[in-house]
C-alpha cells in the first residue's frame, strides 16, 4: 500500500505532461522521502495513481513553472569533446604556443610522480579531455585563463 504523507513541491517538468513532485510517502508502512519524483498523469503504475488522486483532492496546490537547470562552466567543460593529440598540439600552435613550451614546463617540474605522470600523459596520450589535470597544468604554465583554453579547445575541434 502506498500513501502520501506530505507534499513539499509540485513543479512542471521539461516535457508537457511531466510533473516533478517532492513528497514523503509511506510504502507498506515504511516512510520514504522523494526529493523529485517524476509523475505523468497517464502513468498507471507505482505512485502514479496515488499522486493523481492526491492532486485531484488538492486542486488549489501551486504547480511551479519548469526552470531549466543552467549548467555551470565546469559542467560545460566536462562535456566538451575530447581532442586528438594532433588537434591539441595544433590548437596550441594556432593559439601562439609551441608544444616545446609544454615539454619544457614538464621538464622544469620537480622530480617525482607528478612530473613522470605529466611526461607520460604529454608524450603518449592519444586523446585529451578538457577536464584532465594536465590541461590545468598547461593552462597555468602558459598563463592562460580557463576561458582562453575553452576558446582554443573549440577552435582545435575543427583542425
Amino acid at each position: 500500500m502506498i500513501e502520501i504523507l506530505s507534499v513539499s513541491r509540485v513543479a512542471h517538468g521539461d516535457l508537457a505532461d511531466l510533473l516533478h513532485v517532492g513528497c514523503v510517502v509511506a510504502i507498506n508502512g515504511v516512510e520514504e522521502t522523494l526529493e523529485r519524483h517524476a509523475y505523468r498523469e497517464s502513468d498507471p503504475y507505482g505512485l502514479g495513481p496515488v499522486i493523481k488522486e492526491w492532486l485531484a483532492d488538492h486542486p488549489d496546490v501551486t504547480v511551479h513553472p519548469f526552470i531549466p537547470k543552467v549548467p555551470t562552466q565546469g559542467e560545460l567543460r566536462a562535456h566538451m569533446p575530447a581532442l586528438s593529440a594532433r588537434q591539441f598540439r595544433l590548437g596550441l600552435v594556432a593559439g601562439g604556443f609551441m608544444p616545446s613550451q609544454v615539454t619544457q614546463m614538464i621538464d622544469a617540474m620537480p622530480d617525482g610522480q607528478q612530473k613522470e605522470t605529466a611526461k607520460i600523459e604529454w608524450e603518449y596520450a592519444t586523446t585529451f579531455n578538457r577536464m584532465h589535470p594536465l590541461i590545468s597544468v598547461v593552462r597555468e604554465a602558459l598563463g592562460l585563463t580557463d576561458e582562453q583554453i575553452d576558446t582554443m579547445w573549440a577552435a582545435a575541434l575543427d583542425l
